[in-house]
């Protein structure tokens, strides 16, 4: 499988940590704060903590209070299928082909619900052929673009498919929630919106050539209520335990000894990094344990930075960023994790551009 063609979209609202904080003082919800829970948001919206913006699908930072489910469910239905389409145009003219092209299309999301799922919507955007294969995949959470790819991986391998359009699309201001617990307070401060979309084809077009070698997955449901969603009062309310930086950095090691072995490589043969910039804790902690420097996960903090966590796009954004640098050619190293807990990884071949 190679990816012909990527691209991403973010709303064009962008506003600054700081801007954030200034906001959530004048709301009600601020009000029912315990002291050391707004001591909490103030630390990490004004502090050095890997996040300056975050792109929000809010026309004003006061939309982000109306925490009902149904205006959180509006607001997924209206951009979800928005920011995915223009992602997926973006990836398409990045390919050079037509939406007549595409023989399977397949979205992953966590951050909300539609039946018919995203695929109805956004094949109708697209003006996707009525026979094409609309696959639905949703509940993974951050880790979810892997799994995505290596489905379509599979419909490729498998001759179903002779170009199949992935995309990642989380609206997480769909999904804000605010109370006392630390781990909600967190994903109050971090969690942006976007979509990331690839063209995925056997055969090569004329752009820089990323061929997808192999990956692998890990799942350890034992740890599974340490990052999650949970239903409360009609809302998705994130679970976020202080031992996911950890989790994620065992899992990244672990699914990258496996993968390696498989290929009979080791890790001084890779080139590049595209790591899921889950946060600067959980970036510092993967870092750490895989022993790499600043300059390899460069591409992975300048999207925290401007974007926050994307969530599931997350990947396509670095990979993207990556790209467009002067990366040297070789094997590359993908990985994203997760809800389940999951850790996912994908050894990439990247021609010298």
């Amino acid at each position: 499988m190679i990816i012909v063609g990527l691209g991403t979209a973010a709303p064009l609202q962008r506003y600054t940590q700081v801007e954030c904080w200034d906001a959530v003082q004048e709301t009600r919800q601020f009000e029912d704060l315990t002291p050391r829970s707004r001591a909490i948001l103030r630390n990490i919206l004004t502090g050095n903590n890997g996040i300056t913006a975050r792109h929000l699908a809010l026309e004003n930072l006061d939309q982000a209070f109306d925490l009902t489910p149904d205006a959180l469910q509006a607001r997924f239905a209206t951009h979800a299928p928005l920011l995915a389409t223009q992602a997926a145009e973006r990836a398409l003219a990045d390919a050079g082909v037509g939406p007549d092209a595409i023989d399977a299309l397949i979205i992953s999301t966590c951050t909300g619900y539609l039946c018919p799922g995203l695929t109805s919507y956004v094949g109708e955007r697209l003006q996707l052929r009525s026979d094409a294969l609309g696959l639905d995949l949703v509940g993974q959470g951050c880790g979810a673009a892997l799994p995505n790819l290596r489905t379509a991986a599979a419909l490729l391998a498998a001759g179903h498919a002779q170009r199949v359009l992935s995309i990642c699309v989380e609206v997480c201001s769909a999904a804000f929630y605010l109370d006392n617990d630390p781990g909600v307070l967190i994903s109050a401060c971090l969690f942006g919106d976007g979509a990331g979309a690839a063209v995925l084809s056997n055969e090569p077009n004329g752009h820089r050539r990323v061929k997808w070698k192999t990956s692998g997955s890990l799942l350890n449901p034992g740890d599974r209520d340490l990052l999650r969603f949970e239903q409360k009062q009609g809302m998705l309310r994130n679970i976020l335990a202080p031992q996911v930086p950890g989790l994620a950095a065992e899992q990244a090691a672990r699914v990258l000894d496996q993968v390696l072995m498989r290929a009979q490589l080791g890790q001084a043969d890779l080139r590049g990094w595209v790591l899921h910039p889950g946060g600067r804790d959980v970036l510092t902690a993967v870092s750490a344990r895989l022993g790499l420097q600043d300059v390899d996960v460069r591409w992975s903090r300048a999207i925290l930075d401007e974007y926050g966590n994307l969530s599931s796009p997350s990947v396509f954004f670095v990979l993207q960023a990556a790209l467009g640098d002067s990366v040297p050619g070789g094997y590359w190293w993908m990985a994203s994790f997760g809800a389940g807990f999951s850790g996912h990884g994908a050894l990439l071949q990247v021609e010298e551009s």
